[in-house]
């Protein structure tokens, strides 16, 4: 019976698939072009464009977003996020205008390397320990800017039902750096949690989710197709209290704090109950 419904449904999945590749490409041939003008002469709405398209593709590709708490206004700002799949980029785009830390390798990627340097980008090289204060530079600068720095602190993507754990180094330089070379006194830190948690109306899940996630040593190509192909995507962003960094706080510690957050927020969202605190 499972194969035969399977037979059934590929066409449908596939002409979905098809449609959905079409729209998106249109979207991007009519904004990309804008997005590299605007970021080539710094004009303003190269902050609002790549929001444009995120918004555009979650529509098509039927990413249906439900935000809980709220993004804080205060600034400058880092946002600390758990990290499941590429889909995180285009559900977290929607919200408001932002910049992600990605790691080096993604700058010379086919088309999503084009993609992530228009979206404003930082590019950092995590294995290598002397570039660390240049990477710290660079997001002092974005920070100064006023947008939102979202950095997957995971390092990696996980399978969408757990947090890994989160790692203290380009957190502590991102707060080395604008506190030093800057008038700013303090950095503000916000946990946020992504949580997969339907699919095509119904729960996804253990093994749901992972079939959402992009993990391991999962071909990308095939990962979107396979996306593109399936129903509606629900997806919960969850934005907890903001942390305060004066200099001052461990680093570590201020992590852990942060991951502990998100680790409790994706379990309220998988499972629309609140979870006990774990004892720290």
């Amino acid at each position: 019976m499972a194969s035969f419904l399977d037979d059934v449904s590929a066409p449908k999945g596939t002409l979905r698939m098809v449609c959905t590749s079409m729209m998106i490409v249109l979207v991007a041939i009519t904004l990309l072009p804008i997005q590299w003008i605007c970021t080539r002469f710094g004009l303003p709405p190269r902050r609002w464009v790549p929001m444009l398209f995120h918004r555009a593709v979650a529509r098509i590709i039927d990413l249906r977003i439900t935000i809980e708490g709220e993004p804080s206004k205060q600034r400058p700002i880092l946002i600390l996020a758990n990290h499941v799949s590429w889909l995180d980029i285009t559900a977290l785009g929607t919200i408001m205008p932002l910049s992600f830390i990605a790691k080096s390798e993604i700058e010379n990627w086919p088309l999503f390397g084009l993609m992530a340097k228009l979206q404003r980008s930082i590019f950092v090289d995590r294995n290598r320990r002397t570039r660390t204060m240049e990477n710290s530079e660079a997001i002092a600068e974005r920070l100064e800017e006023g947008d939102p720095i979202i950095l997957f602190a995971e390092a990696t993507t996980s399978d969408g039902n757990r947090i890994l754990p989160f790692r203290s180094s380009l957190v502590g330089a991102a707060r080395a750096a604008i506190l030093s070379d800057s008038p700013t006194t303090q950095v503000h830190i916000q946990p946020v949690s992504v949580a997969y948690n339907r699919s095509d109306g119904l729960p996804t899940g253990r093994m749901g989710r992972a079939r959402i996630g992009w993990y391991g040593d999962m071909e990308i190509a095939g990962h979107i197709l396979s996306v593109l192909r399936g129903g509606a995507l629900d997806v919960t962003i969850r934005f907890g209290e903001v942390m305060t960094d004066d200099g001052v706080a461990n680093r570590k510690v201020l992590t852990r704090n942060a991951e502990q957050t998100v680790r409790l927020m994706l379990a309220e969202g998988l499972t629309g109950r609140k979870p006990r605190a774990e004892p720290t």
